[in-house]
């Protein structure tokens, strides 16, 4: 039988990190690591491990070259089984509570896989989870663990992914016979309400706010019967609406972060939930 090197998992590990984080010195901080210490693990693993260059500089980040590409959906789904693994057998009956906040955003479009998951390791675990907008959850100091969104550049916490916002209407919605624009958003709080009238101002497109929600399913609904557009990040797009850009004569939006938060009371419950966050929204 051949042998072959074993790959130990914190190698891995940082290899996914930088990965996501596009470059040796973000990805140390997200592993609490050094950036030397990084290039060291990464030296051992293409050198004497793969013996393949798994990076090629870009600018100032990497980008992973194709045998990267090939490593890195292998890490991650060592590093998946690897943390089903320990998570049952090591604490099978782990009990408690866990509280988390999101926008209502990421609501259908995440967390049904993420919970669905944690819920298979950790039956006897309570989650309570609160909808609000980012700017009220960062406001928070009751939750173990808060998604919110960001701007790029003021990012706080672990990354879990960056978007786009887009423009969304519903096929045969009339868009440039509606003047001033019908608006569907969420609330006065949100974020990309405030960038979305702010993207049309500076065009001067006339507008008017014509619905508004705390609930994007009822904002959906509304652009769904061709009342409304909205602007929204493209993952929570429904295939029924169709994504608008400028050649629509609709401004370019900004795009986000959005980003995981843990407060300073983090439990052994509130650590693995966050595992999970992290794996749901990658994919």
């Amino acid at each position: 039988m051949a042998t072959y090197p074993s790959i130990d998992t914190e190698l891995l590990r940082s290899f996914v990190a930088i990965a996501d984080h596009g470059g040796f010195t973000r990805a140390a901080e997200a592993v609490n690591r050094t950036q030397s210490a990084i290039s060291m693990q990464m030296k051992r693993l293409e050198q004497d491990v793969l013996q393949r260059d798994l990076f090629e500089r870009d600018g100032r980040g990497v980008r992973l070259t194709a045998e990267g590409q090939v490593l890195l959906g292998y890490a991650r789904r060592i590093l998946k089984l690897h943390g089903e693994v320990i998570n049952t057998l090591r604490e099978p009956h782990m009990v408690g509570s866990v509280r988390i906040g999101t926008p209502d955003d990421y609501v259908m479009r995440f967390l049904p896989g993420i919970l669905s998951r944690f819920a298979q390791s950790f039956p006897l675990v309570q989650v309570e989870v609160h909808c609000e907008p980012s700017t009220l959850l960062l406001q928070r100091k009751d939750l173990d663990l808060t998604i919110v969104t960001r701007e790029p550049g003021t990012e706080i916490g672990q990354l879990l992914r960056q978007e786009r916002f887009v423009w969304a209407e519903a096929p045969g919605f009339e868009l440039h016979e509606q003047r001033p624009l019908p608006l569907a958003m969420f609330n006065s709080d949100c974020f990309c309400r405030a960038w979305a009238c702010n993207a049309l101002d500076a065009r001067e497109i006339d507008y008017r706010m014509a619905y508004t929600s705390p609930s994007l399913a009822a904002i959906v609904a509304v652009v769904s019967a061709g009342l409304a557009v909205t602007a929204q990040l493209q993952s929570v797009i429904p295939p029924q609406l169709r994504i608008l850009d400028e050649a629509q004569g609709l401004p370019a939006l900004p795009g986000c972060s959005i980003v995981l938060l843990r407060n300073g009371r983090q439990s052994q419950i509130s650590e693995t939930l966050a595992e999970h966050i992290v794996e749901g929204f990658r994919l």
